[in-house]
């Protein structure tokens, strides 16, 4: 049964997307089966795969909406690394908050879809929008673990107040073993404002931030504009090396969060 991450954060600009496609691609490169969940209507992990996502006719939006009729396993694609597969997505996404809302279990939908393909896989990653709305909801709900990307400034930390509130309603909701994980990315080195906030992370949540923090580099924009993740564009670089080890401490991770089911 895979252990299924949602990484999420309101704020954009914070790495969400480049941390599921760079972290998947990571694992999965250690030799585990793993399968990425384009959740945002904007389907940045859809066109940083090197798809276009206005050329789908079904989505995650169709199994969101109604799994039976539109399994995840035939929306599946396969990418061009090996053990990384995607579940594309469009604008299509945008219209689901609307028609969710007020059906009788909504914020579980996504869940009911990962079900039927969650034993195919050893890791799922759900990019989540950067928003909390009813499709971050559905991505909290399904998840063993919440990934909150932060970028090292005082601003971000201020947001993850209010997402604590929304993860703490999502465990007295449904999900009461949902776990909470911090990456610290886009950090810059030459900053005391940067460096002090790395250390302020760690004495506020210190069982909760991962050991990894991930540099800012102009590489994941050349990347995403080649359509393809860090781990094979710019394979030996150091923001490369960087999601090898935070892929590490993930493996180790997931391994604990099965232990405990």
């Amino acid at each position: 049964m895979a252990a299924i991450y949602s990484i999420t954060n309101q704020k954009g600009g914070v790495g969400k997307t480049t941390t599921c496609l760079c972290l998947g691609s990571a694992i999965a490169e250690a030799g585990y089966k793993v399968l990425l969940v384009d959740f945002d209507p904007q389907a940045g992990l859809t066109v940083c795969l090197g798809y276009d996502p206005d050329s789908f006719s079904k989505t995650v939006y169709d199994s969101l909406i109604n799994c039976e009729q539109y399994p995840l396993k035939e929306i599946i694609k396969e990418t061009k690394i090996n053990n990384l597969f995607l579940v594309p997505s469009n604008l299509d996404l945008a219209g689901a908050e609307g028609e969710l809302i007020g059906e009788i279990g909504w914020d579980r939908n996504l869940r009911d879809a990962l079900n039927e393909i969650k034993n195919d896989y050893d890791f799922i990653f759900v990019d989540c929008p950067p928003s909390l709305g009813v499709l971050t909801t559905n991505a909290l709900i399904c998840a063993d673990t919440v990934i909150i990307p932060v970028q090292t400034e005082y601003l971000a930390l201020r947001g993850l107040k209010q997402l604590d509130n929304i993860i703490s309603k999502v465990r007295k909701k449904g999900n009461p073993g949902l776990r909470k994980r911090i990456l610290r990315t886009m950090h810059n080195t030459r900053t005391l404002h940067s460096r002090e906030v790395v250390e302020e992370l760690e004495k506020v949540f210190p069982q909760e931030v991962f050991k990894t923090i991930i540099k800012r580099t102009v590489k994941f924009a050349d990347a995403a504009l080649a359509g393809m993740p860090i781990i094979q564009y710019a394979a030996t670089s150091e923001a490369a090396e960087a999601y090898r080890e935070l892929a590490r401490e993930v493996i180790e991770d997931a391994k604990k969060t099965v232990s405990q089911r």
